[in-house]
């Protein structure tokens, strides 16, 4: 039986290596495209209707595991990943496969063995394992209800680029625009992730995979650049530890 594959990730270069291996390790695969970040490759799926999607979970804008939640039953997924290890536990005991970063021959080919043996994968058992993963966290939040008045609209939290207090409210931007919520920035700071939202300042928090560079003052403040918006954000000399490591 022949397979057919999509790749979804938004580093091009993780991209390129992973295709590269399984041409080499699974020449009978054939590929039917590839995608840089979760929208397109929910296109891409819907069009091709491959039998597996490799795909990334750390991505902006729509994150590999909102991406998996989408996918028709008929998809088997296999996550690419650097995620914690009660992640990888779960994947462990879930009908899905996933890769650590990066990726390993000898691990690709256990993989691929596993798909070969497996090519109808339940998206059942990859939503029990999305569930998992939900319960380790329970207060962390999903979905942000924004708007005033009686226009009420729900952004997914992996949409977000940062957050900027405004007195009572906080003005939340993506990359398509902004909006406002009624909840306060220090309200909002515990309901986040705290490895993927850094507090820079009393009043921003910025999405950790939309800083592109941090460049240091004298005075050991940050200035932000973003990749998808156009605002420089700086953070306060008390958040310069969180730099360091960059």
């Amino acid at each position: 039986m022949s397979h057919t594959a999509v790749l979804i990730d938004d580093e091009p270069l993780v991209l390129d290596h992973l295709l590269a291996k399984l041409k080499k390790l699974w020449p009978e695969l054939r590929i039917l495209g590839t995608a840089a970040n979760g929208r397109q490759g929910l296109a891409l799926v819907a069009e091709t209707q491959p039998d597996i999607v490799f795909l990334d979970i750390h991505m902006p804008g729509l994150s590999g595991l909102a991406v998996a939640e989408a996918l028709p039953d008929s998809c088997k997924v296999v996550f690419v990943t650097a995620y914690d290890q009660y992640a990888v536990d779960a994947f462990d005991r879930a009908a899905a496969d996933y890769i650590l970063k990066p990726v390993a021959d000898s691990r690709l080919l256990k993989t691929i063995d596993k798909l070969k043996a497996e090519p109808q994968g339940s998206m059942a058992d990859i939503r029990a394992l999305l569930n998992q993963i939900k319960e380790k966290n329970p207060d962390e939040l999903v979905w942000l209800r924004t708007g005033l008045g009686e226009v009420t609209e729900l952004v997914s939290v992996d949409e977000v680029v940062f957050f900027k207090a405004e007195q009572k409210y906080t003005s939340v931007f993506t990359a398509e625009g902004e909006r406002l919520i009624r909840t306060t920035i220090k309200e909002l700071e515990s309901s986040l992730d705290p490895d993927a939202f850094w507090r820079i300042h009393r009043g921003v928090i910025v999405r950790v995979d939309q800083i592109a560079s941090a460049r240091r003052d004298l005075r050991g403040r940050y200035t932000l650049t973003l990749r998808d918006r156009p605002e420089h954000l700086r953070s306060s000399q008390a958040y310069g530890h969180l730099f360091k490591h960059m």
